[in-house]
């Protein structure tokens, strides 16, 4: 059954604490998940949390370690000592995520934390992860692995399993490698058991393994385990030797990173942040896209007053600015999102450019037409202008393909560039086709009054 954090229970949790009740605590606690304890931790205070912790054993206290907040995390372990954070939560966690953790320590507490471990493979397991580049596969890789010899038998093969499932939550998939860890094939645990123990694993392994280089991007893994639905990914070197394999649950992670990034920028944040984060923070991730709105508002305004006696001899001109920006702006980001979203897909490229612009020049072309239209009827209805009617339906036809058009080949541009085509959506594009938008609907209000 999913849990859910009621006030009754965090009040219980609270008062638990507060009465040092380690027994009443134990029973509200100890079943729950790791992610459902730090849902807790992350309700509560530090001191409290502390005194939650004490009480967990070391491999679930390292277990949501891994799940807490980055920021609540990082408070955390800044209250303990290297040598706490080594033996209390680092030696009872995967490679991957130790790596994680420790990253996210000041240079001089990495090296101590490290220097604390007593397992020697798993430090230098976590030093070789720390230095791969964040975006790529590396970087998310977990060394604990299970892999067999091509030219053992199933027998020895069981036994050399054995060893190494100790250090493996989730058997997946068994990857086979020759003398050299160089990586062949996979074979399933299934074919494994119901093959006879004298059969020599070459006589039986798949030899099509999907697997990626260290230096695979970390978008390019995403796209490659949703493509093939895996769950479960090989890593290999330069080489060809296997080194590691990712997971669904940190591909998962990653996307929602991604996710969360390129929606943020897309609202106008100029860094990815948490509803946690200082006012400073906040600020200095919005600040830089309403400062291009406000430029944008004042070339809007400078285009309005160059434009000034027109509107004193038609001021009912003024009535429809909005509705030209507005429009604008919508139709923009629109077409923008699609592709941006295709860009992120890898369904769209450079190749589909052309074919896309005439796809969304169509699109605009009939958006355009039927609401100029709805316009040029409201105004013939209510208005008493011809001039403004055509103006504005004319205006308007003309910024929605133009909105259209500009909204589809700029994401294009930036991912060309390797620019985050997610800039591309939300205020730059909002912005620029308010601004242009006033320019067109002026130039065909001053040839229609003409």
């Amino acid at each position: 059954m999913q849990f859910e954090l009621t006030k009754k229970y965090l009040g219980s949790i609270k008062e638990s604490i507060k009465t040092a009740d380690e027994i009443k605590l134990n029973s509200l606690v100890s079943e729950l998940h790791p992610a459902d304890i730090a849902e807790i931790l992350d309700e509560v205070s530090m001191r409290e949390a502390k005194f939650l912790y004490q009480l967990l054993d070391e491999e679930k206290a390292a277990d949501v370690l891994v799940e807490l907040e980055e920021d609540v995390r990082e408070e955390f372990l800044a209250n303990l000592s290297s040598k706490e954070i080594a033996e209390q939560f680092i030696e009872n966690l995967d490679s991957d995520d130790a790596a994680d953790v420790i990253a996210e320590l000041p240079d001089k507490k990495q090296e101590e934390v490290i220097a604390y471990l007593e397992d020697e493979e798993q430090a230098s397991d976590i030093v070789e992860l720390l230095t791969y580049d964040e975006s790529t596969a590396g970087s998310l890789m977990t060394k604990e692995l299970i892999k067999v010899n091509q030219n053992w038998i199933v027998e020895r093969c069981v036994l050399e399993m054995r060893k190494q499932a100790e250090e493996v939550d989730y058997v997946f998939t068994i990857y086979v490698v020759d003398s050299n860890d160089k990586l062949l094939g996979i074979v399933s645990l299934k074919r494994m058991l119901i093959t006879p123990v004298k059969t020599t694993i070459a006589d039986f392994y798949k030899s099509d393994v999907i697997f990626v280089n260290t230096n695979t991007d970390l978008e390019e893994v995403s796209n490659i385990m949703q493509k093939y639905d895996l769950v479960v990914l090989p890593v290999v070197n330069e080489e060809g030797q296997l080194i590691g394999r990712i997971t669904i649950d940190d591909v998962m992670d990653v996307v929602k990173e991604e996710a969360d990034k390129d929606y943020q920028m897309a609202s106008g944040h100029s860094e990815v942040v948490e509803a946690t984060d200082t006012v400073w923070v906040l600020s200095r991730a919005r600040l830089p896209w309403l400062l291009i709105g406000l430029v944008g508002g004042i070339f809007g305004a400078q285009i309005i007053g160059i434009y000034e006696d027109q509107i004193k001899i038609h001021p009912e001109m003024a009535f429809f600015i909005p509705l030209i920006a507005a429009m604008g702006g919508n139709v923009g980001v629109q077409s923008s999102s699609i592709i941006v979203q295709g860009l992120a897909n890898k369904t769209l490229g450079l190749d589909t450019m052309l074919q896309r612009l005439g796809k969304e020049f169509s699109v605009a072309l009939v958006n355009g037409l039927v609401c100029s239209l709805i316009i040029l009827g409201y105004n013939f209805a209510f208005g008493d202008s011809w001039n403004l009617s055509i103006t504005v339906s004319a205006a308007l036809f003309t910024v929605i393909i133009f909105a259209g058009l500009f909204g589809t080949f700029t994401p294009l541009v930036l991912d060309k560039y390797k620019i985050d085509p997610a800039l591309a959506t939300g205020p730059f594009i909002t912005t620029v086709n308010d601004v242009l938008g006033l320019l067109m609907y002026f130039m065909i209000g001053r040839m229609m009054y003409m």
